[in-house]
């Protein structure tokens, strides 16, 4: 290129550019320069593109105008690799930027960890991720940005409230739990021992809370930990703290224990051989154990659980917790009316070890042991029969309604007589929790906007002295406002949120097989099968039923 000289300060370090327009054959290409440039010892150096197009489009001017004056401008040098570290305002990390140099030196690791120090980053520092980027930094093009984080500080770990720890199980417990005898097969009829406390017997009992772990940052400043906080006893009846360790609950009655929502209670218990005609019916303010069967016709009603350890005929159970079988339920059905003439009604959950002709309400699970048909469920749980780890019992011409998982080995029968599930009524009543909050927030959402919009108008003026405390007033009751539409916000969320997992808890499982004549349904979205299925499980997604193959 005539005209073009393109040299090196004395130092070696910049890179000048000279055009002399008067030995210009034609204007000096931009493209052409910057080949030149790509190659010999100017190529690995930075090079300024504004600076070159500003020195060419000079030089052109002047040659269009006969002007002779030589151009000269410093256009790009050779630039050592930087190095930065970043450290956020928690100072719980630092980055190393490093940029690759153009034609200069790299930084060695001592220089890199000399750089640190200064910038006071001394703990949780990694040289082995700083080497790393070095090699990285080495085999990449020049100007490439590496950033990586080289220093991790340690959080506190804050310390945990005190934790309450039952010490004795609850019936329910002990009778989804068989105990193993001698050998290794459970037997299923050893559902473990029903235990009445004595008086003066732990129950509960409340660990100390945690002080947690302190942390520090990358430049060693130490961050204290939050201690953990002592959590008071939710004592419910029949019990008292112990004279001689406050963390220690005791029964203060003799009678059955029950723990529920962080809260032990120790229920004044009826305990008799067999509820029958000669016994009379059973109406008791706590909880009733029965150590035989239930006969025909008779009523047992408590305000704690029931625990009946033998069979029960065609009889009227009502419990204010949990309801217990340890063996079956049976009762008649009444074909024309459909009344059935065994009914059982808790409060908590059900269980009972196999039934047939039963009436069920609770507003928690129902556990079968071993099979259950021709009965109606209703629950707020789940049905499941069999073992609670894996069930395999048979479930058959039954209406159930549920708001969760209907899980057994067998859904159906052979006969190809009907089960029928509906989780529709518990769906409806979230739609319907749901729009009356709707409906509330948005009038809520409304007014709250035009309050906002005169309080905005009133601060915008002078207010007089006599007008001060009303207007004080007004700014508290928007405030209070606020925060009312703040919490029905999170209530909104939280009912919507249970509507989607209400559809995604909602679901047949047949771990063994699945017969025709089982069927489905959410409002108008319903599934029925025609045909027998091996291991299947049915769920709701996208408004729709699907049935996938348990592998």
């Amino acid at each position: 290129m005539d005209g073009v000289t393109i040299s090196f300060d004395n130092t070696r370090t910049y890179i000048n550019l000279t055009l002399e327009p008067k030995a210009f054959s034609k204007e000096v290409d931009v493209k052409e320069v910057r080949e030149a440039l790509s190659q010999g010892e100017t190529k690995q150096l930075y090079v300024s593109e504004r600076a070159l197009k500003s020195a060419c489009d000079t030089a052109n001017h002047y040659f269009k105008t006969d002007d002779d004056t030589v151009v000269s401008e410093r256009i790009g040098e050779r630039k050592n690799a930087e190095v930065e570290f970043r450290v956020p305002e928690d100072g719980m990390r630092a980055n190393l930027v490093l940029t690759t140099p153009y034609g200069g030196k790299f930084p060695s690791l001592d220089a890199v960890l000399s750089l640190a120090a200064k910038k006071k980053i001394q703990r949780g520092l990694s040289t082995k991720i700083i080497k790393q980027m070095l090699i990285e930094a080495k085999q990449a093009p020049a100007g490439t940005i590496i950033e990586e984080t080289v220093a991790k500080g340690l959080p506190a770990r804050n310390g945990k409230n005190s934790k309450f720890v039952p010490l004795v199980p609850n019936a329910l417990e002990r009778v989804l739990r068989p105990q193993t005898g001698s050998g290794e097969r459970v037997d299923m009829r050893n559902l473990g021992e029903v235990i009445c406390v004595k008086i003066n017997t732990p129950v509960l009992r409340r660990t100390a809370p945690t002080q947690g772990r302190s942390g520090f940052d990358v430049k060693g400043n130490r961050i204290d930990a939050v201690a953990g906080e002592w959590v008071d006893f939710k004592m419910g009846g029949g019990t008292v703290v112990s004279d001689g360790d406050a963390n220690l609950l005791m029964s203060a009655i003799s009678g059955m224990p029950k723990y529920k929502d962080q809260t032990m209670t120790v229920d004044d218990t009826f305990i008799c051989s067999g509820v029958n005609v000669g016994s009379g019916h059973v109406n008791y303010e706590g909880a009733v154990l029965v150590n035989g069967d239930v006969t025909e016709k008779m009523e047992i009603k408590a305000s704690g659980d029931v625990t009946i350890n033998g069979f029960v005929e065609s009889a009227y159970i009502e419990s204010g917790g949990d309801i217990i079988i340890t063996e079956g339920a049976m009762g008649k059905v009444n074909d024309t009316q459909g009344d059935f003439q065994c009914k059982l009604v808790a409060a908590g959950s059900i269980h009972v070890q196999h039934g047939q002709g039963i009436d069920v309400h609770c507003n928690g699970d129902i556990t079968v042991g071993r099979q259950l048909a021709y009965s109606r469920l209703r629950c707020a749980g789940a049905v499941i029969v069999g073992q609670i780890d894996k069930p395999m019992g048979n479930l058959f011409a039954c209406e159930i309604i549920g708001q969760a998982r209907v899980e057994a080995g067998t859904l159906g029968a052979v006969s190809g007589s009907t089960l029928k599930v509906d989780f529709s009524p518990g769906f409806n009543l979230l739609l319907e929790r749901k729009d009356s909050l709707d409906e509330l927030l948005k009038q809520l959402r409304e007014n709250n906007l035009k309050h906002k919009e005169k309080i905005s108008l009133i601060k915008s003026k002078k207010v007089p002295r006599e007008l001060q405390n009303k207007v004080a007033e007004a700014l508290e009751l928007v405030n209070n406002e606020n925060a009312l539409l703040e919490w029905l916000e999170n209530k909104s969320n939280i009912v919507k949120m249970a509507k989607e997992s209400y559809q995604t808890d909602i679901k047949l499982i047949a771990n063994k097989r699945l017969y025709p004549g089982v069927s489905a349904k959410l409002n108008n979205r319903s599934w029925r099968s025609e045909r027998e299925f091996e291991r299947v499980r049915v769920h709701y997604d996208s408004h729709e039923w699907h049935y996938d193959p348990i592998v």
